[in-house]
């Protein structure tokens, strides 16, 4: 009887043990299953830090692209300059201005009206690293292609798959062409397609505020007589909105305004070309260092601008000889006259209240 007893309680005893080591293995296994998700929601986290930490306006390996935006009121509306990086505005013939969109992991089906190539654009697709693209060239533009053996896609010697005309504009206004085109384009002509390139701009993650600048939610450029751009600050989104000659400018394809983080104003002086063709063409001084502003945030402040030769980088920097940052955001960089009279305004506090700040 007693040995029955034994029996029974070593059954239990062993049933206990084998019960309970199911259990401590369970668990075990729970733990480290909770250990590894905490593992995992943490590894994710920290690649969303990481994310937001990153430059988002400036950053894989692709080469830009700089593709000349014809600016004549013919051709507005424009398509993908929302979508640009960087935007340069220069003077050309007859007062008007054109424009060269940088372009960089970017997908664009339509960019364009694309127009011809002006030299002292070059500069500026140079220090961005960039392919230069345009439909046409003047004879200079011509000549410092081939002296400076400029990576270019020139519309008028494609084939006719690069570029195209639409129908709801007409010539000259309605070349265009997509970033699989000039993909395309500049991989069969063995062109780079990647860069380890910096960028131009200081861009930072952190908000740049400019807490010492003077108000601007208003600002006025005039290129020249017939070209004035104006920007209006959205204080809401943080963003300024485009006008020209008093019209809102818009993408052409989506109609949403064309908004910019950030400007940049350089004073620089243009002068007339004396040419067998005689069409009033510009050249550019725009070697050295020169005054100008840097505008965000619904606030301004003065800058100089040192460009040193004409493939490298403009060095942006306050009056205090440090470079600036910029914020990570699109810029439309302005280049024009030193006598132009720019007008930074800022806030309206009350009636009486108007300030207005004018270079001269």
């Amino acid at each position: 009887m007693e040995k029955g007893r034994v029996k029974i309680i070593i059954a239990i005893l062993v049933i206990l043990v084998i019960v309970a080591g199911v259990v401590l293995a369970y668990k075990i296994t729970k733990d480290k299953e909770g250990t590894e998700t905490v593992a995992d929601n943490n590894n994710v986290s920290t690649e969303k830090v990481e994310e937001e930490k990153t430059v988002q306006i400036f950053k894989g390996n692709e080469r830009p692209f700089a593709v000349m935006i014809d600016n004549h009121d013919d051709a507005w509306p424009q398509a993908g300059l929302n979508k640009a990086y960087m935007v340069y505005e220069i003077i050309v013939e007859g007062g008007e201005t054109r424009l060269m969109a940088l372009f960089k992991g970017a997908d664009l089906e339509k960019i364009g009206p694309v127009r011809s190539a002006r030299h002292y654009f070059i500069d500026y697709a140079l220090e961005n690293d960039a392919i230069y693209v345009h439909f046409g060239q003047s004879p200079q533009a011509q000549s410092d292609i081939k002296k400076y053996s400029v990576n270019d896609i020139n519309g008028i010697a494609e084939d006719g798959t690069t570029f195209w005309r639409v129908k709801d504009k007409y010539a000259p206004h309605n070349a265009v062409t997509s970033i699989e085109n000039l993909l395309k384009s500049a991989q069969s002509k063995k062109y780079r397609t990647t860069s380890d390139e910096t960028s131009v701009l200081n861009y930072v993650t952190d908000e740049v505020n400019l807490e010492d600048g003077e108000g601007a939610v208003k600002v006025t450029i005039p290129h020249s007589d017939l070209q004035k751009v104006e920007y209006y600050y959205d204080e809401e989104n943080k963003v300024y909105e485009r006008y020209a000659r008093g019209d809102e400018q818009i993408d052409w394809d989506t109609e949403e305004p064309i908004t910019v983080k950030n400007i940049i104003i350089t004073f620089c002086d243009n002068y007339t070309l004396t040419d067998k063709e005689n069409k009033g063409r510009q050249g550019l001084k725009n070697i050295g260092t020169f005054d100008g502003y840097y505008i965000t945030n619904g606030k301004a402040i003065p800058i100089k601008c040192i460009k040193e030769a004409r493939d490298e980088k403009t060095i942006y920097q306050d009056l205090e000889g440090n470079v600036i940052k910029v914020n990570d955001g699109n810029t439309f960089v302005h280049i024009c006259p030193t006598k132009a009279k720019v007008e930074i305004e800022p806030p309206v506090e009350n009636e009486t209240d108007v300030n207005t700040t004018n270079n001269t």
